[in-house]
């Protein structure tokens, strides 16, 4: 060992290795009990694989307010990592490393919770013992992470649920609230590549973390400096459980209930509207598919992407927002002549879509688009049935956040309904919804959970706020509040019914999107990001964020910038009054209407750009569909322009 720190301090000395890393690397081999640790560092530097160890060591990977999410497998696997053969060609042991999803950090993640969790328990005079639900999808070592943590629970006193194969994070988020647990904890990268993996974590009204959880979970899992622990004696530990298929059918059954005309989506159904659905090697089958069969439509599956396979084989990145990634389902859906393709991503919290254009192909639709579609057809129906009044509209509510298009506050707003804005992170809806509920009456609130749909939005309607539908333009959307997250599972039953709705009219989905345009504005959004990995890109990326807080730009493309706003610095209030939590986020607007928002990524690499723009229609005139097809192409013109720009004036501000 004396040997190696030599080497280690020796590479310091010459600029190879950052001394944050060998600090880090020193701290891990003296804390940790896994062996494969100092073979994998005696590896690496033998190797002169100084890249290597500074990604691996030169930081503590950080438990933030979503959790944890880093590499599971390194750029180079080590002997003692590669280990035994695996299935699937998997490493037998995950990347060792301070700044890496391994045990080591499973391990820390938990105990942190647990402890919170057992303290703010006995703060509330609880009986019995804490609850926490573990879910994990498809990916590697998701299997293993999960037994982990359930371990680590079990002997430190909680009892623990756990599931009988892999299940989505949306079920997760339902089963916190359903089995009235108090933390539920997802193993789950969402739609990273295969290298990465996960941590996220619920509290106990089934939403992720905020605050003043957050920082106290962070502050307790921060605290703990090693994966070693003592358990407590046999009688002081918890239990564990394994959930099977009624649980299931629990939240199907709640699923069942987003249908809102359920004799329309027979008939459309009964009709010919055929459907091609993809997992992505993913979890999103569980459910699904057992969902489309309940609901009488016709669909097909990809059998090669049906296998859950945390490589990813079929696709570049099982991200459905990529238009590769669809690529199978597409051909699928050519071959047997849909009108839709669902895809949702390897923890089911995402979906993305392609549906038929006039002249017969298949395209793409944004997040926006989709999740627009969604609001505009719920809330013409909820007003169709009477759901939705004049009377009580000012009670019905969408909530997106700030980054997600401006066409569902146009429509929101045209029929009297609250639009509220939110941060980026679907955590911060699922605190909208918990204050909604907590609007309600105690002797409402105490019964809520087991309350039907019907009830439930019953009583929100006379007594707090009725979430119509809700999400972001990164492909996350959800239209109910007994999900604390966003739903691919609930995605894919609400969007399966817009294209009923629009089959019963005998339109495509792209005419109903047309429709909506016309009657509400065109509406144009453009998402870019720049990758910079390492130890090196994340020194870019921090620069680059002070850089437009120090400097921000006076004029973008030409257009003077009319408004600058620092979500880091300033205060904020959203449209319901609450103060907006601060966050690494900076939006300019332009005088010519169009809007950047930048923000760095909380879980990958990445800087990112959000770009919109919008044509509103003339107050009482009908746009003809030349006129339509000529604000698309100049809208979407000014906004490929300004990502150019934008591109520019990052190399700029690096060069500099």
């Amino acid at each position: 060992m004396s040997d190696l720190n030599v080497l280690l301090q020796q590479a310091v000395t010459a600029g190879q290795l950052l001394e944050s890393s060998a600090r880090n690397i020193g701290l891990m081999l003296e804390r940790s009990s896994s062996p494969e640790i100092a073979g994998s560092v005696g590896e690496l530097v033998e190797r002169g694989a100084w890249e290597e160890l500074n990604d691996r060591f030169y930081k503590a990977l950080a438990f933030g307010t979503g959790g944890l999410r880093g590499r599971t497998i390194g750029k180079i696997v080590t002997a003692a990592e590669r280990g035994a053969p695996q299935p699937l060609d998997r490493p037998e042991l995950p990347c060792v490393g301070t700044n890496a999803m391994n045990f080591y950090n499973i391990s820390r993640a938990t105990q942190g919770l647990v402890a919170y969790v057992k303290e703010w328990f006995a703060q509330t005079g609880q009986p019995g013992r804490p609850k926490i639900v573990v879910a994990h999808d498809t990916r590697h070592f998701s299997r293993d992470f999960t037994a982990l943590a359930a371990r680590v629970a079990v002997e430190n006193g909680c009892d623990v649920c756990i599931f009988d194969g892999a299940r989505s994070t949306p079920q997760l988020s339902f089963t916190v609230r359903h089995e009235n647990a108090h933390a539920g904890i997802v193993i789950t990268a969402s739609h990273n590549p295969p290298h990465d993996n996960g941590y996220k974590v619920y509290f106990a009204d089934g939403a992720q973390v905020v605050e003043p959880h957050a920082g106290g979970i962070i502050a307790k899992v921060n605290a703990i400096e090693s994966d070693v622990y003592t358990p407590l004696p046999a009688a002081a530990q918890g239990t564990l459980r394994v959930l099977g298929t009624a649980h299931d059918d629990a939240y199907m059954a709640r699923l069942e209930t987003l249908i809102l005309d359920r004799p329309m989506v027979a008939a459309a159904a009964q009709s010919g509207l055929r459907i091609v659905f993809t997992s992505i090697h993913g979890v999103g089958g569980t459910i699904i598919k057992p969902m489309l069969d309940r609901l009488g439509f016709r669909y097909s599956t990809v059998p090669a992407q049906e296998i859950a396979d945390g490589r990813f084989p079929t696709v570049k990145s099982p991200n459905p927002e990529n238009a590769e990634a669809l690529t199978l389902a597409m051909q699928l859906a050519e071959q047997d002549g849909a009108d839709l393709v669902i895809a949702t991503d390897p923890d089911c919290d995402r979906m993305g879509v392609a549906v038929r254009n006039a002249a017969g192909s298949l395209e793409l639709l944004t997040g926006n688009q989709i999740g627009s579609l969604m609001a505009y057809y719920r809330v013409r129906k909820l007003i169709e049935l009477g759901v939705i009044t004049p009377e009580n509209a000012a009670r019905c509510v969408i909530v997106k956040t700030f980054v997600t298009t401006d066409l569902q506050r146009a429509i929101a707003e045209k029929h009297g309904l609250r639009c509220v804005e939110t941060l980026t992170g679907f955590k911060y809806i699922g605190e909208k919804l918990g204050k909604y509920e907590a609007a309600l009456p105690a002797d409402l609130r105490a019964n809520y959970r087991v309350l039907n749909e019907l009830e439930s939005r019953r009583v929100r309607l006379a007594r707090s706020s009725y979430y119509v539908c809700g999400g972001e333009e990164s492909y996350g959307y959800s239209a109910a509040d007994f999900v604390r997250d966003k739903d691919g599972n609930g995605s894919a039953v609400v969007f399966a019914e817009v294209a009923a709705y629009a089959k019963s009219r005998g339109l495509t989905l792209l005419d109903l999107l047309d429709e909506v345009y016309a009657a509400y504005g065109f509406y144009w959004e453009k998402n870019g990001s720049l990758t910079f990995e390492g130890a090196d890109g994340a020194a870019k990326i921090q620069r680059l964020v002070e850089s437009y807080a120090a400097q921000p730009p006076r004029a973008v493309d030409g257009i003077a910038v009319t408004g600058a706003r620092n979500f880091a610095t300033d205060t904020f209030t959203d449209d319901e009054g609450d103060i907006i939590p601060k966050e690494k986020m900076l939006m300019f607007d332009l005088a010519d209407g169009r809007r950047i928002a930048v923000r760095p990524s909380g879980t990958e690499p990445k800087i990112k750009f959000y770009l919109f723009a919008r044509r509103a229609p003339d107050a009482g005139k009908t746009v003809t569909a030349a006129e339509l097809a000529a604000i698309k192409a100049a809208v979407r013109a000014a906004l490929d322009q300004l990502w150019t720009w934008v591109q520019q004036d990052v190399e700029r501000r690096l060069s500099s």
